[in-house]
């Protein structure tokens, strides 16, 4: 995994899990590694991962069954759809926007492209 200097390790793990999820590489009721694997597997300390976990059950895109371990919401994929739809209109979009403006880039120039 290549990490990005500009946003916490603990949100790109986020983003990582929450893509395998839209792609389908994460199904509902899938099990995802354990929080000492998958920091093994990325080489991050294990607390960070434990972080991005938590942040997942919080949002309910994963869920904890003691004893066993993590494992995908049955509703993640259209929680995290949602999510990403929204943060996408409201941080990334208003600066494509600009950018096109700027420019002088027509929507259906982008369109054909």
């Amino acid at each position: 995994m290549d990490f990005n200097s500009t946003r916490p390790i603990y949100l790109q793990i986020c983003d990582e899990i929450c893509e395998k999820i839209l792609s389908g590489a994460l199904a509902p009721e899938d099990r995802i590694a354990s929080v000492r694997e998958y920091g093994a597997g990325i080489g991050v300390n294990p607390n960070t991962v434990m972080r991005s976990y938590e942040k997942l059950t919080g949002d309910g895109i994963i869920y904890n069954k003691r004893g066993i371990g993590y494992f995908v919401s049955p509703d993640a994929a259209e929680k995290v759809l949602q999510e990403q739809r929204e943060e996408f209109l409201q941080n990334e979009l208003p600066g494509i926007i600009r950018k096109m403006q700027l420019l002088g880039i027509d929507p259906a120039e982008v369109l054909k492209a």
